[in-house]
């Protein structure tokens, strides 16, 4: 295969996470949102190893003329955040005039992080939340959260997006590595065995994606903490 066509292939690849959001978005007409959840699993998956594959191929000097980053943020946008917003709809988490609103500040938030030239750090952290709305669902549908709490939830983490406090990014970070490539194995296992059990989770799977969660946001404030005394 000529370079060319595997850098081509590689595009592909990263393209075809579009189609899972695609059929999580029928799944969640059907209100099938386990089904729906799996479908954006594999598109998190895919996002998370076509990098590998575009330095593997040299994407940018084989197929200089399609930017895989906007390529990327394109897909992510519909699986990280349009379907997710959709199942939240089409489960009765954001209903009437009040979820309308909440699903537009979703929506348009999201906008802003993606737009965000500034939303990476030199060490490889978030800037602000980072519109992993698929996650924020998933938890939501997981633990049964009433309509008032995924409504503060969706206001505090939209206003978060404008906070220029760091997130640290699971597969990249340093700090403590071991400990949270763990923690990050065993999320998920503990979510697929929630979705293939059936939503909501039962107490044992939500208490781990309670404490992975807990740790994450422990870990997020460190980093948090260690830029503010670098500053001063």
């Amino acid at each position: 295969m000529s370079p060319f066509l595997r850098a081509a292939a590689v595009h592909a690849f990263t393209a075809s996470g579009v189609v899972c959001g695609l059929l999580a978005l029928l799944a969640a007409f059907e209100k099938r949102f386990e089904v729906a959840f799996l479908w954006l699993g594999l598109a998190m998956v895919i996002d998370g190893i076509d990098g590998t594959f575009a330095r593997l191929a040299d994407v940018k000097r084989h197929a200089p003329h399609v930017s895989g980053e906007t390529l990327d943020l394109c897909v992510d946008y519909v699986t990280y955040v349009l379907v997710p917003v959709v199942m939240l709809m089409s489960g009765g988490y954001l209903v009437g005039a009040g979820g309308l609103v909440l699903a537009a500040l979703i929506l348009m938030s999201s906008l802003y992080h993606f737009s965000d030239t500034g939303s990476k750090s030199d060490d490889h952290c978030f800037v602000g939340f980072p519109a992993i709305w698929n996650i924020v669902a998933f938890y939501v549908f997981a633990l049964g959260l009433p309509g008032w709490g995924v409504a503060v939830l969706v206001v505090v983490l939209s206003t978060l997006t404008f906070v220029r406090i760091k997130f640290v990014h699971p597969m990249r970070v340093e700090t403590l590595k071991l400990v949270t490539l763990t923690a990050c194995v065993v999320w998920g296992m503990a979510a697929m065995a929630a979705t293939l059990n059936g939503l909501p989770a039962s107490w044992p799977l939500a208490a781990v994606l309670v404490a992975v969660a807990g740790y994450g946001i422990g870990l997020s404030a460190k980093f948090g903490m260690d830029g503010r005394s670098k500053n001063h």
